[in-house]
């Protein structure tokens, strides 16, 4: 409300009072909002819509503003309360997962501790090559698939780098099934009781994830496959691939005689042979091996191997015995021969590789698939490689001759291409062999044959 009203005598008898319109001297009576004069005062309020103070400035405020202001408020406690709970859920759900995880790694590290264990039946061996998930994944960017260096039968590999700045590959298996858990296990077994430098090293594994991780040797120069398929006419030279049939030649023989256990590879061909920068062999892949008490000569197995180098008297009787292993040797060799592609080789009239070279062989026309890199460069040494090829992959185990047989064969032939060597034996190592043609026209003398050469062999070069 307003001031109270004045009053005016006009005479000392009657006095009247007269109203004083306040609204209209807003400088004296201040209102900000809506001014209405009354008799003897004025009344000041809000407009409508608005509510407040309305004799103070801006004063009177909208309903809508404050109730924005109030939902501002409001939400911006709630959002913050939000996210808090958000954050937390996240963290909870972290630990949650980080807990999961280890509780999983441990599962699997007794699981497959257990099998090496089992495999290896040396603890301390076991302890030394175990290495933990997070140093692979660290070593490997969490398995980028930059870091991917390729795929094979077991597993894809990818390239890394551990703490100790040593670059090693590691195998991974795709596929979270018993048989694969057994073929890495197994081949930690077999890689661990092996040194040869023709051989991959194994560094070690991880047991912590269901199917155990493997940690080679990086070989950084691809594959025999890769150096031997290319698409110029021109590939690797005639001495070299002499060279790296040695190299594998010495490393069977050394798996098959000179281990603990007599392993078997099973799986021998081009793209199981890796090549370092100075294209020394080594083989890898290890999977598939079996290890054979030296008490035993054959053991009865399952299938195994790849398509064009599978020995056909192993797949037929389910016997596997070494001369497998020379069987898919002798079908690499006859790779190295012609360039051909064993696994998809096939003549206008229907012949795999072996089939058509032998065939050859005995019409005296290997000229018509021998790589003609090859017959310029390798002169009289391919046709002695190519008997040491025909006898390996010979269709009866006992017509091969044994891996020691066969690497003291390629050792003459390359030092004698090298001009290495002037030992007078060399003559006597460097055997006449009768052509297939020969040696499949009579049975009974086939075989006699083949006792003959085994005894011959035998003395001139000891198993």
């Amino acid at each position: 409300m307003g001031a109270k009203p004045h009053r005016r005598c006009f005479t000392s008898v009657v006095c009247t009072a007269t109203d004083i319109d306040e609204c209209a001297d807003p400088d004296k009576y201040q209102c900000f909002g809506h001014c209405i004069n009354t008799d003897g005062s004025y009344s000041c309020i809000c407009p409508g819509g608005t509510s407040g103070n309305p004799q103070k400035p801006h004063g009177c405020i909208k309903a809508v503003e404050k109730f924005s202001g109030l939902a501002v408020a409001t939400g911006f406690s709630s959002g913050t309360l939000l996210l808090l709970l958000t954050f937390s859920a996240i963290l909870i759900r972290g630990k949650l997962r980080a807990q999961k995880a280890k509780q999983l790694r441990g599962f699997f590290f007794r699981k497959n501790r257990g099998l090496l264990l089992q495999q290896l039946v040396d603890k301390d061996i076991a302890e030394r090559m175990i290495f933990s998930l997070q140093e692979l994944e660290k070593a490997t960017n969490t398995f980028d698939e930059d870091r991917k260096i390729g795929k094979g039968g077991h597993g894809t590999v990818y390239k890394g780098i551990l703490s100790d700045q040593r670059v090693v590959a590691i195998k991974r298996s795709m596929r979270a099934i018993q048989s694969e858990t057994d073929s890495f296990i197994n081949e930690v077994a077999i890689l661990s009781q092996i040194n040869h430098r023709n051989v991959v090293k194994l560094f070690g594994c991880c047991l912590e994830t269901e199917v155990p991780l493997l940690v080679y040797e990086f070989i950084s120069n691809g594959t025999l496959y890769e150096h031997l398929h290319v698409s110029s006419p021109l590939s690797l030279p005639w001495r070299e691939r002499l060279r790296i049939a040695l190299e594998v030649a010495r490393s069977l023989a050394y798996l098959h005689s000179a281990a603990s256990v007599s392993i078997i590879h099973r799986d021998i061909k081009a793209t199981n042979i890796l090549l370092d920068v100075n294209l020394t062999a080594k083989v890898s892949d290890f999977g598939a091996s079996r290890g054979i008490p030296i008490d035993q000569t054959r053991v009865t197995t399952a299938i195994q191997g790849t398509f064009g180098y599978l020995d056909p008297e192993c797949y037929n009787t389910r016997q596997l015995t070494e001369k497998s292993d020379v069987y898919s040797f002798g079908v690499m060799l006859v790779e190295l021969l012609t360039r051909e592609k064993p696994h998809i080789y096939m003549s206008p009239a229907g012949y795999s590789l072996v089939e058509q070279f032998l065939l050859l062989q005995r019409q005296g026309k290997l000229s018509e698939i021998i790589d003609p890199q090859v017959a310029k460069e390798g002169e009289e040494d391919a046709r002695e490689v190519s008997e040491v090829a025909a006898m390996c992959i010979s269709s009866s185990g006992k017509d091969r001759p044994t891996m020691k047989q066969v690497e003291m064969r390629l050792e003459a032939l390359q030092s004698a291409s090298t001009n290495i060597g002037n030992d007078p034996r060399t003559e006597e190592h460097i055997m006449k062999i009768p052509s297939a043609g020969q040696r499949s026209g009579n049975t009974d003398g086939s075989r006699r044959f083949s006792m003959e050469r085994e005894i011959l062999l035998s003395m001139d070069f000891p198993r």
